[in-house]
């Protein structure tokens, strides 16, 4: 009884942890967004977002193909898991490291003395040498009691580390997927383009023929032939550096899916339009991006095990006390490894208290909480940055709808004035050049609405990363 009223001042010790608790991040309440956050109502939903595979949205098969590639085998997202694996490994190395420790150990000893005489002595004089023998089977184990805590704040703060670690698994996947789509997108763009650029050049080279038979009828100049020509010429140089951008996304997609650039040439080379965005682009509770970006996520993590981490430094200030035990059996002879009355046992408690080291452990809690100020403001940059963000992707996302409604009302017009202008040709008021040129014009029309709606989508993508739409909270 005596004995465990001794141990209970040793177990209430064992239950303090020195160092701040972490609350979360102080500078949050000053980063919320404000109730008016949203501003672009136009082009959002009030309903609550899809999180992850929001991609699905834009309806198109070939890009789901290429995300699950990429989600699979993409290196960055490889690197983002193997840290992680090494978060939770350093989580249960700090777990055991709060555990005894012991070790089992089986000594032979040899030894030859000169000039011993313990009546084992192999030459013939008193001067000869001694040989000695040692068997021994041994057991030995140690244990630091955690009086402070430091332990405990170790362990917290790599539970902490996991924490980041999954964070910045979703933030690789964020990432991951958008630069996917918009790599996607815009090769869509570059097809379509090109499309376009070709039935561009081939309106131009028809317009140079019939100019130059006028010319031959002595109807045009030789300045319209040359300026037609310039035309020709500039148009299928045009088609060149669309070529040489649509091959670089097509490596670039490649690369992106953890394959060779060239690999998924068979599966994109066709030619597709660019996929469109809903008519709604769900947003949710603004307020909930604190909690939906994982970027945002990675730094609160962060700040929590820098925080934990000024415990571990306070707790070296205080007294240790560890323990030792060893146990072993054994003699000059093999035999005796079996003899139980050969044991050796020995207990040392220990007390250990650095209490003069001159200010050493008293810079290192300052280093602690130095590295916490560092996290705390991270943490507050992350917020801004991300409130910053959503509310950037979302205003350019509504203006850029307004684009393309204009550009598709510039080719509502463009093809009403080309069939005017066939009506008028069929009717002997109008002349095939006239007609080309009005095709000329529908096509220039038809470009802009290609780019301005691949624009969109690319905007509609900024989105789902601003938003953190990306992944699934742990």
């Amino acid at each position: 009884m005596r004995n465990a009223l001794a141990l209970l001042p040793l177990a209430a010790l064992a239950a303090c942890t020195v160092g701040p608790n972490y609350a979360g991040p102080a500078s949050a309440g000053a980063a919320k967004p404000p109730a008016n956050f949203v501003r672009v109502a136009d082009a959002t939903a009030p309903a609550a977002p899809t999180v992850a595979l929001w991609w699905t949205g834009l309806g198109d098969a070939t890009l789901d193909e290429l995300e699950r590639r990429a989600l699979a085998a993409n290196p960055n997202v490889q690197i983002a898991e193997a840290r992680l694996k090494q978060a939770r490994a350093s989580l249960r190395l700090e777990r055991a490291n709060e555990l005894p420790s012991g070790n089992a150990q089986a000594t032979y000893l040899h030894a030859q003395l000169p000039g011993i005489n313990l009546g084992q002595s192999s030459g013939g004089g008193g001067g000869g040498s001694t040989s000695l023998d040692f068997y021994n089977l041994g057991f030995d184990a140690s244990w630091e009691i955690d009086l402070f805590g430091g332990q405990r704040r170790k362990i917290e703060a790599a539970r902490a580390s996991i924490g980041a670690a999954e964070a910045n698994v979703a933030d690789a996947q964020v990432s991951l997927t958008a630069e996917v789509a918009q790599n996607y997108v815009n090769l869509r763009d570059r097809q379509q383009r090109i499309v376009l650029a070709q039935e561009a050049a081939a309106q131009q080279r028809e317009l140079l023929r019939l100019t130059e038979q006028r010319y031959g009828a002595g109807t045009a100049s030789a300045l319209d032939v040359e300026r037609l020509r310039g035309l020709v010429e500039q148009s299928d140089a045009a088609i060149l550096p669309l070529n040489a951008e649509r091959d670089a996304y097509l490596n670039a997609l490649a690369t992106l899916a953890g394959e060779a650039p060239g690999a998924l040439d068979t599966l994109l080379s066709p030619a597709r339009a660019v996929p469109l965005p809903p008519a709604e682009v769900a947003v949710g509770d603004p307020a909930a991006l604190l909690q939906r970006r994982p970027d945002i996520r990675a730094a609160d993590r962060q700040l929590a095990a820098a925080t934990a981490k000024i415990g571990a430094a306070e707790a070296a200030k205080f007294p240790r006390i560890s323990f030792m035990g060893l146990i072993g059996i054994g003699g000059s002879k093999p035999g005796d490894i079996f003899d139980l009355d050969k044991i050796s046992a020995l207990a040392a408690p220990q007390l250990s208290w650095n209490f003069l080291d001159f200010g050493r452990n008293a810079a290192r809690v300052g280093q602690a909480e130095g590295a916490r100020d560092e996290a705390a403001a991270q943490y507050r940059g992350a917020v801004l940055n991300a409130l910053k963000d959503a509310e950037d992707s979302l205003s350019r996302y509504a203006a850029r709808r307004q684009t393309v409604a204009n550009a598709a009302r510039s080719l509502a017009t463009a093809e009403r004035s080309a069939k005017l202008m066939r009506q008028r040709f069929d009717a002997g008021t109008a002349t095939m050049i006239d007609v080309l040129d009005a095709e000329r014009q529908r096509t220039s029309a038809q470009q802009t609405l290609s780019q301005s709606t691949a624009a969109m989508t690319a905007d509609y993508v900024a989105i789902q990363k601003a938003l953190g739409l990306g992944w699934a909270a742990p």
